[in-house]
């Protein structure tokens, strides 16, 4: 079984709000193990709402609406999914009657546009909805099922766990999960991790993928099984031998955040950073701060313009004896004939470490990359006091 989800509302393609149902929409679908293949938007338009459903159940078996159901002439999503679907609009006397018990409830006058909310395809299922004045609906047809569900946050994350998800489990008799690990990576590219496991990512079930970001790489591990436990099984051997290629590479898993992991090996051994950069801000200081990380500024600035890596690290050394910090990172902006770029060097008592950030394709990423350099100098070298202490 499959699914796909439309997103309906002219403001998500003008960008005036992210979509956040979706996301949502996709992890709660993973739990029943109902494959996500696509997700589409599209805005308040009613021919154009309708010839996306149309691809929808060409292509999947579910189709998921999010938003349209509203009271005012350009909410037509109603009127899309009856067009899709070859059925007449019908009036439901029922669903008026829970519309109007909500306006009493949340004491507000009912208005009389409110009254379209009682519109749904012939034949099909109403989902009241207790918490909001839109009901939703659910078309069964020879091609596929229409659901749709309100585009208030709120409305939609209630009426998905009390309704649909129930709804889908018992009609498909899903009893199937889909689990996902995150591997994290940091300070290396895309494609240095794609070189590394390429054979691993033609699996089939687990499926391995990559995400990219400005110094970091996600590698997704994804299964599908009868249970969690069953899931677990599938992923844990992929695991082990990315972590065996990868090595340390990796920092952490799932939601971690490598400032969280470097703070915490920092703690942990009691060690104070004392941080020097060149420019206005330094993201990384922000960064580790914020994950409670003892940190501070060297406001004394080298004797001259950092220029080499050798350089770098003789300042860096310098900073700890100056300020007595167990460690330190200098970051220098250099610019010759060769481009710009960044020079980074870390020194804590097991030694120094240092990098040559260039900037290139992602100039724009600059302080991402710098600050995700500079932490992994620093992780490793905690890394490397954990293991003389073993």
């Amino acid at each position: 079984m499959n699914a796909e989800i439309v997103s309906i509302g002219t403001e998500l393609l003008l960008g005036e709000i992210v979509d956040t149902n979706s996301a949502h929409i996709a992890r709660q679908l993973r739990t029943i193990g109902l494959d996500l293949h696509y997700m589409t938007t599209v805005g308040d338009n009613l021919e154009r709402i309708a010839q996306v459903l149309n691809i929808a159940l060409d292509r999947v078996d579910v189709v998921i609406t999010t938003g349209g159901l509203g009271p005012t002439v350009d909410d037509v999503t109603r009127e899309a999914v009856a067009r899709a679907t070859g059925r007449p609009l019908v009036f439901s006397q029922e669903l008026l009657k829970q519309i109007e018990t909500f306006f009493v409830r949340v004491g507000r006058r009912m208005s009389e546009n409110n009254r379209r909310q009682a519109y749904i395809p012939q034949g099909a299922i109403p989902i009241p909805n207790p918490v909001g004045s839109a009901p939703a609906f659910i078309v069964e047809t020879d091609r596929g099922v229409v659901i749709t569900l309100p585009g208030v946050p709120r409305e939609m994350r209630y009426l998905l766990e009390t309704a649909v998800l129930p709804y889908l489990r018992d009609r498909f008799r899903l009893n199937a999960v889909i689990k996902t690990r995150l591997l994290r990576t940091v300070a290396a590219g895309e494609s240095t991790i794609d070189a590394a496991i390429a054979d691993l990512m033609e699996l089939a079930n687990p499926t391995v993928g990559l995400a990219a970001h400005p110094g970091q790489t996600d590698i997704r591990i994804t299964a599908k099984a009868e249970s969690e436990e069953a899931a677990e099984r599938l992923i844990a051997p992929v695991e082990e031998e990315i972590r065996r290629r990868l090595g340390d590479i990796i920092y952490g898993v799932d939601e971690e955040r490598v400032e969280d992991v470097v703070a915490r090996a920092l703690t942990e051994r009691g060690w104070r950073v004392v941080l020097a950069w060149e420019g206005p801000d330094c993201e990384v200081f922000r960064r580790l701060r914020e994950a409670g990380a003892d940190v501070q500024v060297a406001d004394v600035p080298p004797p001259t313009p950092i220029r080499t890596e050798d350089e770098a690290v003789q300042w860096a050394q310098h900073l700890r004896e100056l300020t007595g910090a167990e460690a330190a990172a200098v970051i220098a902006a250099v610019s010759d004939t060769s481009g710009e770029y960044t020079l980074i060097a870390a020194a804590a008592p097991t030694g120094t470490r240092h990098a040559r950030v260039q900037y290139h394709a992602f100039a724009e990423y600059r302080k991402q990359w710098v600050a995700n350099v500079v932490l992994d100098l620093l992780r490793r070298l905690a890394l490397e006091a954990q293991a003389q202490r073993a």
